[in-house]
């Protein structure tokens, strides 16, 4: 029955017609929630959904054979099944649960027709309990949910109930009331949700049986009016709830029956209904007595609105909503019964001066309990997000756009400048444009005006010390032939060319006094003023000038169409967020239609705008309400896209979280964007608001609200710093608590006297941001958005209307409420797991089309900011944690990540990687150390992944976007690193750093933390700080060691490598720029290897990292020797000579023909392994295309054009111009085949049981031809063609086979080195294995193998060293493999293989890994099989071969393949 069923049942039911001619728009009831007003506000009565029809039936009727007697107490003893006896008064019992823990079950039986109470009790017990229940009816097994339900009650699963128990000492309460008398008996059991257990009957439910109630023998029947006063009665009782259909059924025949069991004690109908008449009589006397005030109910809605607001905006019950009704009627009645009129109240009301007394309520907050939500069990892959990519590269000219003339002057400017340049601008005046360019000669400042207009122009100007000042000149800066005025100076622009082509009009002013901070002026031209937009033209010249921007380029990886017309735009822009919003209304269409990179401008576009980067407002008056529905129209355009474009939605929601509503934008990030603000605006960017700032980006807390109040009262106190300790020490904040952060505060403030209004103003406003996010102000703004959302006006007082979003789920609003009690708790936990659950259950209604999805998306946007904050203030309680906990948060914080992402695939699979060591950690696995550091490498993986694609998606647009429009340069810098630390990405970076020392200790593993892993050669710097050489400029190659490394530094000129035992997150500037600049930058966690690379202070070391450690050695030579080894491949340098190959007049053999003279050493080891390797290890099927094929093919008539064009090319390549390797590449693609070689290949390929591809058809065939050509083209890769060189090989006589093998589509793939290369042991096999092809295994794929070692005394025994890390696994289907085999492989001092390319038929499917399912990491017996058999392939054929084997494999089913064998080098 919902709220306007009440309602409406009275007017039709009870009320006489005359009644219903006043029609109310009021509906007086709302959902419990942070609103006073939640339910939609109805203009009409709607139809009573309770049918009227006759429902009555033929009751027969016999006297009852119960004594009748009242409140009949019967305990159950519950061993098999807990009855009562009707004839009995009692049977009471205890039961043993677990230990001292007692179960006690009392059944009140009343008199016939009144409600059954249950009684349970639970006796020595500490944690909370959860009665799990249901009722049964007609003995069937299938439990039903009663309507009568105790306080906090939840439907499990839509099969059973879930009610807490009450808590005192150790004893645990419960009361249950039954009003249906279908249901015969409940059944239950009980949770120990603290121990996570089932507490049951002997295994079995505990079955109470309940009272039988009289069946009536009657021929009475109740008259339906009465029926339906009676139902509305139980409504009432009930807090007038909302009801489903089907409730409201089951509602309205509970009420019959009470009305027959009444009948069956012997009243009469007529006495029946003298009583709910009368009740009829006072309900209708009430709406009467409220219709006459002749009030409207939108003042009466506005009114209690205003009491609601007074009191503190409290949680009312539905009782107390409706009481708060009434006293705002009564207030705006007595107004009425002065005399005033409706117009008059309408404006008291409008400006608060409506008596009315509240009182404000504080509700008490709950900040240290054990309280926390029951999280649902979710299947993780139901959070898959996975679109298509949708992102459009624009076709930019490869021809640039030509320079206008005054482009061309500042590029000249700029070019003969020989001083810096601190600012520039070019206005664009219609068709015209004019130059600002402010350079910084020794002790001066000057101001370079140009302009393309071809009538004289006259610069009328001036100079300020604050915007909007015009102050005189000193004569000094006053160029000659102008005229000095009160306040400016006029000066004559003076042409400098009479070209046609290059008309251009300057001049320039000369600033010696440093006291100026800017230039106001305006143009005269043909006796008009010219302005910028109707405002004067200012350009900064002081020192605190904007870094300038650099050229904007060609756009590349931009959407440049989109990005010039906002940048053409931004003048109309800047006149106000009305203004701006529209024009962004304007453009999303083109974005859509430009794409990924569309999406991606208009977010740069509004970011800038959100951290000032743009101007606000520029001398336009708005009314706030149209620029509310100016950002409405973009924001509901944002939503439209948000639904039918699902690939964009992550970018769609960081513009959205950039314009808010109003403006607001995301609080939590304005945090990290306003420091900024406040350093730049007061020029105060070091000492203590340097270390605050960098505090703040790093843990912000509900500590920086003292420090910044601590700040304010400091300032206020006349810079008096015991103020400023004072205000920290008494809200518990010490010098040692400031040292103790992870970005620590040292230093007292110390400001200037002139900064002291201008800081008030910015703190004042900035604490006001602060508060809003650490007492949870904006995430409840959001919540009452959806729950209860107030239509736009001026002010709260004009338009009220309560509006809650339709179809959220069941108990969302009780998620909420735990939300909000408990944003403020000190310890995060709970809270963390209460605003996920809230994400979580939000979600799919993020996928559906909604009317009001822009408020479901601010509310999820404020969820996760919440989630961000907490986890920052969180870090506090992990400084001592166990690393369960700290595993569990990143459990979170990955699920919070997941959440906002739209590729998340490999974010899932890291969550059920950290699940699975969780549960290996608690079960006491001794891998789970070992299995932790895969998945929290793995995470690291998936982190830099995101930073990348955040970077290349965003960086481009931020730089050209930025250029054009005059953007600080430095904000353009970090622009997508800012985007990237502000995210859920940062904390989870900052959490894994946290635990990976653990783990690496636990675990026994390695010494290094590669993050940029860059090979280089330099000389050995040592330093205590890298900020403290930032700046500094090295002339040669070096490798710095700094012993502290806080991750905001720069990497100098000159640094090739940065090795620290400092841990910098691996999202910190200094990892970015790292790995941007192809910098080698590591942290090392072993105190020895640190002091011997300080030991090599001045050396030059050669460092080779890998993804998981670093080799360092002493470099003999000089440095010129060094890098070229480097550069051309690495390895000795000895001359080594090779024997030119034949053609041996065929184009195809089989494995048997394989000779030293035909192919190379891979085709003949595998020849050589068949038949003689265990019959358990399988040898593919191999045939060749031998040694002089290639020759052969190049020099057949079909190809004489490209023999021609080949041998030009290969001269030039002897010339020295390498460049040319690439056209060679692409020209030995062009070979035709000739019919012999197909001929002869489709034969061999046949006879030897190899399918033939072009039995699929001819363009299969032409597949495998052009693979065969990529196979000989590789013999020209740059990294193969100068390892020839080095050794000094010749690269004609270098010949190529091509070994061609049916490809067994793995399931595993592995490389054994049958010697240990890391310890040389030779007793050891070392072997490293990949979900996949092998081709992830030995190419440049991120992330580390599943790597183990085994005895060859003991090969049953693998020992595993690491699990995997790698996120991307390649599969095939069958296919053919045409591999390289030159005869410049394995040769004696020089290892050739691995340089050229093997190439399948099929392109590889690249899938992301999901090792959860994984049997090889899951199932140790499993993994104890495979490995063993590969160490066992792997020691067979060191036997056979008789010296160590590097060998790769694949596993197929169980079953192992072995497909090459070399020795090892």
């Amino acid at each position: 029955m919902s709220n306007s069923i009440g309602y409406n049942f009275i007017r039709q039911s009870l009320l006489a017609p005359t009644v219903l001619e006043h029609q109310s728009k009021i509906n007086s009831s709302c959902t419990a929630g942070n609103s006073l007003f939640q339910a939609q506000a109805t203009s009409q009565v709607r139809k009573l959904p309770i049918t009227t029809e006759f429902r009555g039936s033929s009751l027969n009727m016999r006297k009852s054979k119960l004594p009748m007697e009242t409140n009949r107490v019967v305990s159950v003893f519950p061993y098999a099944v807990l009855t009562t006896d009707p004839a009995s008064e009692q049977h009471a019992g205890k039961f043993k649960l677990d230990g001292n823990t007692d179960l006690q079950v009392d059944v009140r039986a009343p008199i016939p027709g009144s409600t059954l109470q249950i009684d349970i009790k639970v006796t020595n017990v500490n944690g909370p309990l959860l009665l799990h229940w249901g009722a049964l009816r007609n003995k069937i097994d299938k439990w039903v949910l009663p309507t009568r339900r105790p306080e906090g009650t939840r439907v499990y699963k839509n099969q059973a109930l879930r009610t807490p128990f009450m808590k005192s000492d150790s004893n645990s309460f419960l009361k249950i009331e039954i009003d249906d008398p279908t249901i015969q008996a409940i059944e239950f059991l009980i949770v120990d949700e603290e121990r996570n257990k089932w507490l049951k009957n002997d295994g079995k439910n505990f079955h109470v049986k309940l009272p039988v109630k009289e069946k009536w023998v009657t021929n009475i029947s109740v008259p339906e009016d009465l029926v339906q006063i009676q139902a509305y009665i139980r409504w009432e009782k009930k807090g007038k709830q909302m009801y489903t259909p089907k409730q409201e059924k089951e509602e309205y025949e509970a009420a019959r029956l009470e009305l027959l069991e009444e009948i069956a004690r012997g009243t009469s109908i007529l006495d029946l209904r003298a009583r709910l008449t009368n009740k009829n009589a006072e309900i209708k006397e009430e709406f009467i007595s409220e219709t006459k005030s002749q009030i409207p109910d939108a003042l009466v809605q506005i009114q209690a609105y205003i009491r609601w607001e007074k009191a503190g905006k409290p949680n009312y019950s539905p009782d107390e909503q409706l009481k708060e009704f009434k006293e705002a009627r009564k207030e705006l009645q007595i107004e009425l019964e002065k005399g005033t009129s409706l117009d008059e109240i309408r404006k008291k009301i409008t400006k608060g001066q409506i008596q009315t007394k509240v009182a404000k309520r504080l509700e008490k907050r709950k900040y240290f309990i054990a309280e926390r939500i029951q999280r649902k069990k979710r299947d993780l892959m139901q959070l898959l997000n996975k679109y298509s990519d949708g992102s459009v590269e624009e076709n930019i000219p490869s021809k640039p756009q030509a320079l206008s003339t005054i482009e061309r002057f500042a590029k000249e400017m700029e070019e003969h400048a020989g001083c810096p340049i601190t600012n520039k601008k070019i206005f664009r005046l219609a068709d015209k444009e004019l130059l600002v360019l402010v350079t910084k000669p020794a002790g001066k400042t000057k101001v370079h005006l140009a302009t393309d207009f071809s009538e004289p122009v006259t610069l009328h100007w001036a100079l300020s010390k604050e915007p909007g000042e015009w102050l005189a000149p000193p004569p000094s800066s006053v160029p000659p032939v102008s005229t000095c005025l009160d306040t400016a100076v006029e000066t004559q622009f003076v042409s400098i060319s009479n070209d046609p082509d290059y008309k251009v009009q300057s001049l320039e002013i000369e600033i010696a006094d440093d006291n100026y901070m800017g230039m106001p002026f305006v143009l005269l031209s043909g006796g008009k003023w010219i302005k910028n937009d109707g405002s004067d033209f200012y350009v900064e010249i002081g020192v605190g000038s904007k870094q300038p921007p650099k050229d904007a380029g060609d756009g590349r990886g931009t959407a440049k169409v989109l990005l010039d017309k906002i940048a053409d735009k931004e003048s109309e822009a800047q006149k106000s967020f009305m203004h701006r919003f529209n024009i962004a209304a304007d453009l999303v269409n083109e974005a859509r239609t430009a794409g990924e990179l569309g999406f991606a401008g208009i977010l740069v576009w509004m970011r800038f705008m959100a951290t000032r980067q743009l101007i606000w407002n520029k001398n336009y008056n708005v009314k706030p309400r149209e620029i509310s529905k100016a950002q409405d129209r973009l924001t509901d355009l944002l939503q439209n896209i948000y639904s039918s474009h699902p690939q964009y939605r992550e970018l769609l929601r960081m513009i959205l979280s950039t314009v808010g509503r109003g403006g607001e934008g995301d609080v939590g990030q304005r945090i990290r964007d306003e420091i900024l603000v406040i350093q730049r605006n007061n020029h105060c960017k070091g000492g203590m608001m340097e270390e605050w700032h960098q505090k703040l980006h790093n843990n912000t807390s509900p500590d920086d609200v003292v420090i910044c109040q601590a700040l304010i009262d400091y300032i206020k106190s006349d810079f008096d710093i015991s103020v400023y300790w004072k205000t920290l020490n008494e809200n518990g904040i010490t010098k040692q608590r400031l040292l103790s952060y992870d970005r620590g505060i040292h230093s007292e403030p110390n400001f200037s006297r002139d900064q002291k209004d201008s800081l008030l103003r910015d703190l004042g406003h900035y604490l006001r941001t602060l508060k809003a996010v650490h007492s949870g102000a904006d995430l409840e703004s959001a919540i009452s958005n959806c729950m209860g959302y107030r239509a736009e006006g001026q002010g709260f007082m004009v338009g009220v209307q309560i509006n809650p979003i339709s179809g959220l789920p069941s108990g969302f609003s009780e998620l909420l409420q735990f939300v909000l009690e408990h944003v403020e708790d000190k310890s995060v936990e709970p809270l963390l797991e209460g605003l996920l659950e809230t994400r979580q259950e939000l979600r799919p209604l993020l996928s559906k089309p909604n009317n009001r999805l822009r408020d479901l998306l601010f509310l999820d946007i404020a969820l996760d900011s919440s989630i961000r904050t907490a986890i920052e203030r969180g870090y506090e309680e992990l400084n001592s944690a166990k690393p369960e906990k700290i595993m569990y948060f990143i459990t979170l914080v990955l699920e919070n990540l997941a959440l906002s992402s739209d590729d998340n695939e490999d974010l899932i699979y890291c969550l059920k990687g950290w699940n699975q060591g969780l549960s290996m950690l608690r079960n006491r696995d001794s891998h789970w150390a070992l299995y932790a550091k895969s998945v929290l490498d793995r995470s690291r993986l998936s982190l830099a992944s995101k930073a990348e694609w955040y970077h290349h998606l965003l960086q481009p647009s931020a730089e050209y976007l930025g250029s054009r429009l005059g953007v600080d340069q430095q904000a353009v810098n970090i622009f997508a690193e800012e985007i990237i630390r502000g995210g859920s990405a940062a904390s989870l970076s900052s959490l894994l750093n946290r635990l990976d020392p653990i783990l690496r200790e636990t675990a026994n593993l390695g010494s290094w933390q590669v993050i940029s892993p860059v090979e280089a050669v330099g000389y050995v710097v040592v330093v205590d700080e890298l900020l403290a050489v930032q700046n500094k400029s090295y002339g040669q190659p070096t490798i710095l060691v700094a012993k502290s490394v806080k991750g905001e530094e720069e990497i100098p000129d000159g640094t090739v490598a940065v090795l620290t035992p400092d841990m910098p997150d691996v999202l910190s500037h200094v990892s970015v720029r790292a790995r941007n600049s192809k910098v080698c930058f590591a942290t090392c966690f072993d105190p020895n290897i640190l002091d011997d690379l300080q030991a090599n202070e001045g050396k030059l070391l050669h460092l080779k990292p890998t993804s998981a450690d670093i080799v360092y050695s002493k470099v003999e030579g000089d440095l010129t020797n060094a890098t070229s080894t480097i550069l051309k491949e690495e390895g000795p340098l000895p001359s080594v000579k090779l024997i030119r190959k034949q053609f041996g007049g065929r184009y195809a053999i089989s494995s048997e023909e394989f000779t030293n003279e035909t192919v190379g050493a891979k085709s003949r080891n595998i020849a050589y392994l068949k038949g003689k390797v265990p019959s358990w290890v399988g040898i593919p099927t191999s045939v060749a295309l031998p040694f002089g094929v290639f020759e052969n093919v190049l020099s057949d008539g079909l190809n004489k054009g490209v023999a021609q064009k080949l041998q030009l090319l290969k001269k030039k390549l002897g010339e020295g111009d390498f460049s040319i390797l690439r056209e060679i590449r692409q020209t030995v693609l062009e070979l035709a085949a000739p019919s012999p070689l197909v001929q002869e290949l489709k034969n061999k390929m046949q006879s030897s049981g190899m399918p033939w591809p072009g039995d699929e058809g001819q363009q299969r065939w032409e597949q495998a031809w052009m693979a065969i050509k990529k196979v000989w083209a590789s013999k020209w890769n740059e990294r193969a063609y100068f390892s020839t060189r080095k050794v000094k090989l010749d690269h004609d006589s270098l010949c190529m086979a091509v070994l061609v093998q049916e490809i067994i589509n793995a399931d595993y793939a592995f490389v054994i080195h049958t010697t240990n290369p890391s310890s040389g042991d030779s007793s050891e096999i070392y072997a490293e294995v990949v979900k996949g092809l092998g081709e992830t295994l030995v190419g440049a794929y991120p992330g580390r193998a599943l790597s183990f070692v085994s005895k060859k005394n003991d090969l049953n025994s693998p020992k595993v060293l690491g699990y995997p890390s790698k996120p991307i696994g390649l599969f095939i289907r069958r296919s053919i493999i045409f591999r390289s085999d030159s005869n410049g492989e394995d040769l004696e001092g020089y290892a050739g293989a691995g340089l050229y390319d093997s190439v399948p038929i099929d392109e590889e499917e690249r899938v992301v890994l999901d090792y959860s399912s994984d049997p090889l990491i899951m199932d140790s017996n499993f993994r104890q099989s495979i490995l063993s058999s590969i160490a066992r392939a792997g020691s067979a054929i060191e036997e056979l071969y008789g010296s160590p084997q590097d060998i790769e494999g694949v596993v197929k089913d169980g079953k192992i393949y072995v497909v090459q064998t070399r020795p090892q080098m």
